[in-house]
């Protein structure tokens, strides 16, 4: 066996839990090499998680002098950097206090905890949730996921979980019973096609919440971290949650989740009910660290606004030409086209064209840039597209 071939090793020893189409050998901002040297414009970000580019030189710097210092010492132990963090995430958002983990899986599953020991003692242990849905693959978070698909071969479901469908006020308030402690929802759904919520369903959802007693539990995971143009999606809505969970795009690229709660629900983890062995570690706080420092010194929001309102202009103009096209749809830059048809074909076209893209669920391509895109980039993007659904099998300039 050649043990020098990453391919070769990759079959025999990794799990087959995922398909790759390729190896990535590099990257730079908006930019990432495959194994043979060829270049490709990056329009997924790793799912959301490169909201700055790849290998940003801040963050880059920032974990190279963190590696050098001080990597992991277990939260038994304060460390500097994991309270800064707190204090920005909180500084930015709704003043909470904040448990930190390692995915997003982990920050949903705290969530859905804090749920349940808030009402305990109240009897209410349910979880509302929406329709088309995405909060892990943790067998709780599973159960909380509003696409079937993902629990197949899983079951029996955990309990407590019960479904509506997403921007469906009187839905929500239907399943409501002296069982149910929280609701849980996305602002935007990214696996379920780049869906925004309403307007009125996001109010809605806070004055009932309110009446009846439930804690209003929002999944910034994907969507948060500037993505849709304010730091977190539910800034939009001029809402405050209870509880939201982050992970993703907050150490742009280094693993790190977080669960944030309100002030007033503070004492409802104490310690013994909640824990993460490396939740919080120097090195992943100081990438978030550097993360929030550059949103501040480099205006990132304001480019995400400006390039957003460009790259959803040469979408809609896109939708014009190609009348296959169903929707444009999104906020900032977490854009979907759906295509009203299975995009796997259309994804892997891209790809053969230099520019990488992702679906969300079977029939919408996701169109997430880095945050920090340019628009001669949002240009070869579209015109990529455009060949694309165009059928032309030329390759691409980049």
């Amino acid at each position: 066996m050649n043990t020098s071939d990453p391919l070769q090793l990759q079959q025999q020893y990794v799990l087959g839990t995922y398909a790759p189409a390729m190896l990535i050998s590099r990257g730079a901002m908006s930019w990432v090499w495959d194994g043979d040297g060829r270049k490709y414009l990056d329009f997924a970000t790793g799912i959301s998680v490169c909201n700055l580019g790849h290998c940003h030189p801040r963050v880059t710097e920032a974990i190279q002098r963190q590696a050098a210092t001080l990597v992991h010492v277990s939260n038994l132990f304060y460390n500097e950097n994991q309270p800064r963090l707190a204090a920005a995430i909180a500084r930015h958002s709704f003043g909470g206090r904040v448990f930190f983990a390692n995915s997003g899986a982990e920050a949903n599953e705290g969530m859905i905890k804090l749920a349940r020991k808030w009402g305990h003692d109240q009897g209410k242990w349910q979880v509302i949730c929406m329709e088309e849905s995405f909060h892990g693959r943790t067998l709780a978070t599973l159960a909380a996921t509003g696409r079937a698909k993902y629990r197949k071969g899983f079951q029996p479901d955990v309990a407590g979980f019960v479904h509506v469908p997403f921007n469906d006020l009187a839905a929500v308030r239907a399943a409501i019973t002296p069982q149910t402690a929280a609701v849980l929802m996305e602002p935007v759904q990214g696996e379920g096609g780049i869906r925004p919520a309403t307007q009125e369903f996001m109010t809605g959802l806070r004055q009932l919440c309110d009446e009846r007693g439930l804690l209003l539990l929002v999944d910034e995971v994907q969507c948060g971290m500037g993505r849709t143009g304010r730091m977190f999606a539910h800034q939009h809505y001029g809402i405050t949650p209870d509880a939201m969970s982050l992970a993703k795009a907050l150490g742009n690229g280094v693993p790190i989740g977080a669960l944030v709660v309100r002030q007033e629900l503070k004492d409802v983890l104490t310690p013994g009910t909640h824990a993460s062995t490396f939740g919080g570690n120097p090195l992943c706080c100081a990438a978030g660290l550097a993360v929030f420092e550059t949103f501040e010194k480099d205006n990132i929001l304001d480019n995400v606004r400006v390039m957003g309102a460009l790259l959803r202009e040469k979408l809609l103009a896109l939708q014009q030409k190609h009348p296959g096209i169903k929707d444009v749809r999104g906020l900032g830059l977490m854009l979907g086209v759906d295509l009203g048809r299975p995009v796997g074909d259309l994804v892997t076209a891209a790809r053969a064209k230099g520019l990488l893209i992702l679906s969300a669920g079977e029939t919408v391509l996701r169109i997430m840039p880095p945050l920090t895109v340019q628009p001669d980039e949002i240009d070869l993007a579209v015109r990529i597209l455009d060949e694309v659904l165009s059928g032309s099998a030329a390759p691409a300039a980049v």
